[in-house]
């Protein structure tokens, strides 16, 4: 006899064809987006601990922005340093030559040059802004222009226009550094040196030619003196190599966590995805197969038997 479909009958393969089709459309979206789910219900049990690994991951991301920066602005000062130290050590060698000489002709215009080089490097910019100024970086560090600045009144320190707050930044979660270098502790030993030559100037008159005995004796003098100051420029620049140096060493490290807790947090919430193409598959498999008994149910109906 002919098989009559009920409405129990369509029910459940209603049931079947829609249950198929959100399987289908859940393997879909996996294949897709290659996620696990869209939002944190979809994690269940993993959800609290999917969050603090979020959290720990934006914070460590923060950190290597923020370190990149500051790896930038050590670089520059590092650069401004070394035009400091090389310009100071540019000037005691030419006193060093005109002693070797004994003439002193072209000494001043030698040291007027480096000391133009100094002041370029104490008003060294990073991004537009004036690293050795401390807080008050839309300010050039110094004022002086030329060694007769130096002499021209006021004393030294007035000559510097950083203020005293020194930049610190985090290297990692745990620690902090001072990284900011201030313009009048790296250029007043500096200064000093130019200033007693100018001061000498001054007061006995220019290096005209060959040196007197008295002026020999005075610039043997200042040798000791340029040689202190370099030193000094040189020490800052080491200090500002080894802060470089922790922040390069943190960068690694930060970056090492980032990429564990990437492959943690895809553990997850990243889809396998030999698995999902054969769950999407099997479920366009069963849509398929639901809609065709689907179809043979509808031709066994009642009323096509009484027709």
């Amino acid at each position: 006899m002919t098989r009559v479909s009920t409405i129990q009958n369509y029910n459940i393969m209603t049931s079947n064809l829609m249950k198929a089709q959100i399987n289908q459309n859940t393997a879909g979206q996996e294949v897709s987006s290659q996620k696990v789910a869209t939002d944190l219900k979809g994690y269940s049990k993993d959800a609290e601990m999917l969050t603090a690994m979020r959290g720990t991951q934006a914070r460590i991301e923060g950190l290597i922005d923020q370190n990149k920066q500051v790896t930038n602005r050590l670089a520059t000062q590092d650069s401004g340093i070394g035009k400091v130290a090389d310009s100071t050590k540019s000037a005691r060698d030419a006193v060093a030559n005109a002693l070797a000489a004994g003439n002193a002709t072209t000494l001043m215009q030698q040291l007027q040059s480096s000391f133009s080089d100094v002041v370029q490097g104490l008003n060294t910019k990073s991004n537009g802004l004036y690293v050795f100024s401390g807080a008050k970086t839309d300010t050039p560090t110094t004022s002086a222009s030329t060694m007769a600045d130096l002499t021209a009144g006021p004393p030294t320190a007035s000559l510097f226009n950083n203020d005293q707050y020194v930049a610190t930044a985090r290297i990692d979660e745990q620690t902090n550094a001072n990284t900011g270098i201030l313009g009048d502790k790296l250029g007043t030993g500096v200064f000093d040196a130019f200033k007693s030559i100018q001061a000498y100037v001054d007061a006995n008159g220019p290096f005209t030619g060959n040196l007197t005995d008295a002026q020999t004796q005075f610039l043997k003098s200042t040798l000791s003196t340029f040689d202190t100051a370099y030193n000094g420029v040189v020490n800052i620049q080491g200090q500002n190599g080894v802060t470089q140096k922790r922040f390069e060493s943190a960068q690694t490290d930060l970056s090492n966590q980032a990429d564990t807790l990437t492959s943690m947090v895809g553990g997850i919430t990243d889809v396998d995805m030999a698995s999902a193409i054969t769950r999407l598959q099997s479920a366009q498999l069963a849509v398929q197969a639901s809609a065709q008994v689907f179809s043979s149910l509808q031709a066994s109906s009642l009323l096509n038997v009484l027709k």
